[in-house]
């Protein structure tokens, strides 16, 4: 009982670590108040409940992370120095 607990914990820490994307992008638009966020090339995302965008401007590079789940909402937004 005890293998297949540990065999179960392993494969959910391996379902946990593969749903979670990042993409990398030069900002074109910024809503804060509307939380979307337009990379350069496209690419539109809704952003999460609690991701602050303070201080994200057009023009700045951004690491945005999204969730398999839902791809086109950016679950955390990182500025690239």
């Amino acid at each position: 009982m005890i293998k297949v607990l540990a065999v179960l914990a392993a494969s959910a820490a391996m379902l946990v670590s593969a749903v979670a994307a990042e993409m990398e992008g030069t900002v074109k638009e910024v809503d804060a108040a509307g939380m979307t966020l337009v990379l350069e090339d496209g690419t539109a995302l809704a952003v999460a409940e609690g991701v602050s965008l303070e201080g994200v401007e057009a023009g700045m590079t951004v690491r945005v992370t999204t969730d398999d789940a839902t791809p086109a909402t950016a679950t955390a937004v990182e500025v690239v120095e």
